[in-house]
């Protein structure tokens, strides 16, 4: 049972159909006559019920009658997704990456060359933005012959465990330096390889074949660059972590 208000817009409905089927209004007298008098009670009848059928098919839809005018679509003007933003955008250009082999020296007798690691271990300490690079710290240490616990422990001493501003913002997981203060890196990978090398050839193939005296060197206390005095930790926080991978 309809109400009032549905039964009036179906009444509506249907006579603007009709007005739609019907010839047009405003015509001469004589035309008016012949088209009422050609009109059977029939032809007529059929379409009454044409156009109530429309109108309820209308009224179902939810769609109203067309007048012949339709509303113009607003155009769009704005993207329907907003720019994403890439946190890496370094200022200086990024220098080529020193991919060199270098092999180990046969005087580096140290505990420091490269090892099996257990990737699950290793992979479920490393958070931030090292999260996901295990497999790297393994690959480089076999390339430079280096435990992969050693460099991820310095990676994670350095960084906070991938927390820090350099390698949120330059993929600089070692602390490493460049012409223009902290080396910016392409990838959290490349910076892995290049600390790898960075350690067999200025380390390592140097003599420092302890965490101790890598850190005499790497990061020595007083250095004008650590007005904070972080390099005072630098070995106890590396040794904390490698001992825990380990």
């Amino acid at each position: 049972m309809t109400s009032p208000i549905s039964s009036n817009l179906f009444l509506y409905n249907t006579i603007a159909t009709m007005a739609k089927s019907m010839p047009a209004l405003g015509q001469t007298d004589s035309t008016s006559n012949s088209v009422s008098s050609s009109t059977s009670p029939s032809t007529f009848f059929a379409m009454l019920m044409s156009a109530m059928m429309e109108s309820m098919e209308q009224t179902n839809t939810g769609t109203a009658p067309q007048t012949g005018v339709q509303a113009a679509l607003p155009s769009l003007t704005t993207p329907l997704t907003a720019p994403l933003a890439n946190s890496y955008n370094p200022t200086v250009a990024i220098p080529p990456l020193n991919t060199k082999e270098v092999p180990t020296a046969a005087t580096d007798k140290s505990d420091l060359k490269f090892r099996p690691t257990q990737f699950i271990k290793l992979d479920n300490t490393l958070e931030g933005k090292l999260s996901g690079t295990a497999a790297h710290f393994i690959n480089a240490g076999k390339k430079y012959d280096l435990d992969p616990n050693l460099l991820s422990a310095i990676a994670i001493h350095e960084t906070g465990n991938g927390s820090s501003k350099a390698i949120n913002d330059k993929n600089n997981v070692a602390g490493m330096m460049g012409k223009n203060g902290l080396r910016s890196y392409g990838s959290v990978e490349d910076s892995i390889f290049d600390m790898a090398r960075n350690l067999r050839q200025n380390y390592l193939n140097q003599g420092k074949d302890t965490i101790a005296k890598i850190g005499a060197k790497y990061a020595p206390v007083g250095a004008a660059n650590d007005p904070t005095g972080l390099n005072n930790h630098w070995t106890q926080g590396v040794n904390n972590y490698y001992s825990k991978l380990t």
